[in-house]
């Protein structure tokens, strides 16, 4: 009876310093808002910053995927930018007859990226929006 409860006054001990260590180290990871297309298995990842290079918080990436037969069907899909200023599209095609145009814009100013997902499955794009 001593040994058990000696373990359970150790756990009980132990267990407020792992749950204070485990918030600490979820907090630091911040996780990148996406998007699923579930179309392919390409993805594009966004990280937006303004002239200064400082990350843009809720820029918003749009893209209109256009597949299938004949490419009748369409997928409108937008995704916003955390504090980090990243973000990302997944499921993209991993073959499209033009490539994809993603509209990148935070208030007035906006940007177009044209990516073709069959040259660059895993895309990665840095984009600056710079108020003129």
């Amino acid at each position: 009876m001593k040994i058990i409860l000696g373990r359970l006054l150790k756990i009980a001990f132990i267990l407020p310093f792992l749950a204070v260590s485990g918030i600490a180290l979820a907090g630091t990871q911040q996780e990148i808002p996406h998007i699923e297309a579930d179309i392919g298995t390409c993805r594009a990842l966004f990280t937006v910053r303004d002239g200064s290079q400082k990350p843009i918080y809720n820029a918003k990436v749009d893209v209109t995927i256009h597949y299938g037969f004949l490419n009748k069907r369409k997928l409108d899909l937008q995704v916003a930018t955390n504090s980090d200023g990243k973000a990302r599209v997944n499921g993209l095609p991993n073959f499209t007859k033009k490539p994809l145009d993603f509209v990148v814009h935070s208030g007035t100013v906006s940007t177009t990226i044209a990516d073709d997902p069959t040259a660059t499955c895993d895309a990665k794009f840095d984009v600056t929006l710079k108020v003129r």
